[in-house]
């Protein structure tokens, strides 16, 4: 794994294109040591990775139970750290709470359980015409629980997350646009290009406006209409008062 960090921008890329980018619990922990201490500058955060796939999901041989570092090991612990293991490795796909931080996600080629969830915990999702998303984790016997089973349900619908996860099927780069799966597709030489032009869009807008809308939008879900328009009218306020230059 690979961090670019500018003033306003960090760029993480998994760098292991000769095994399909394929993930580690040592990965997923320094994701989280790197959000953790990303500075209050950095407005955008882009994952990305090299390569034809953009993750293959977990690697294999950490799966079984022989191996230190891997998460068949987890069965051998008490369910309180086994469980607090996981909780920690959940971290490291979350990159929509920070409402100051947008997140983008490009993807190119197969993105595979750990992979999927990886652009799931993206606010935007770019992908390339290619891209081949699948959590087949039920298959293997076990269940996807990096924080994909929500991020899935909010965005294609409880039916569609059911037949995606219970099949395990590859959801292909056109259908995943069309069920909002992803928020953008292009050709695959012009992902970099896209996720350009996306981050310079982003940086074009105030940052504090940006940051009052985005939760505006994370809050929708569980708002009534009612709520909604009323959690609208103090942002709207607090926006005016701070155009205005007033102090609160």
């Amino acid at each position: 794994m690979r961090v670019e960090r500018s003033e306003r921008v960090v760029t993480i890329t998994l760098c292991r294109p000769e095994r399909l980018n394929v993930q580690s619990p040592r990965m997923w922990t320094e994701l989280v040591r790197v959000r953790r201490e990303l500075p209050g500058t950095v407005r955008i955060a882009v994952l990305r990775a090299e390569g034809r796939a953009f993750s293959a999901g977990l690697d294999r041989a950490l799966a079984s139970p022989s191996s230190d570092e891997g998460f068949g090991g987890l069965a051998q612990l008490s369910r309180a750290d086994a469980t607090e293991r996981i909780a920690l490795w959940q971290q490291a796909f979350d990159w929509t709470s920070a409402p100051d931080l947008v997140s983008i996600a490009a993807v190119q080629g197969h993105a595979v359980g750990g992979g999927m969830q990886l652009a799931l915990g993206a606010d935007i999702r770019i992908l390339a015409a290619d891209a081949r998303l699948s959590m087949p984790e039920p298959a293997l016997g076990i269940v996807p629980d990096l924080g994909g089973t929500k991020r899935l349900v909010d965005l294609v619908g409880y039916s569609r997350a059911v037949e995606i996860c219970l099949t395990g099927r590859r959801v292909g780069a056109d259908e995943a646009l069309g069920m909002g799966l992803a928020s953008r597709v292009v050709a695959a030489d012009r992902l970099d290009a896209a996720v350009a032009e996306t981050v310079d869009a982003l940086l074009a807008i105030d940052r504090n406006a940006a940051a009052e809308t985005k939760a505006l939008l994370q809050a929708a879900s569980r708002h009534t209409q009612a709520e909604q328009q009323a959690a609208e009218r103090d942002a709207q306020y607090r926006r005016l008062r701070d155009l205005a230059g007033f102090d609160e």
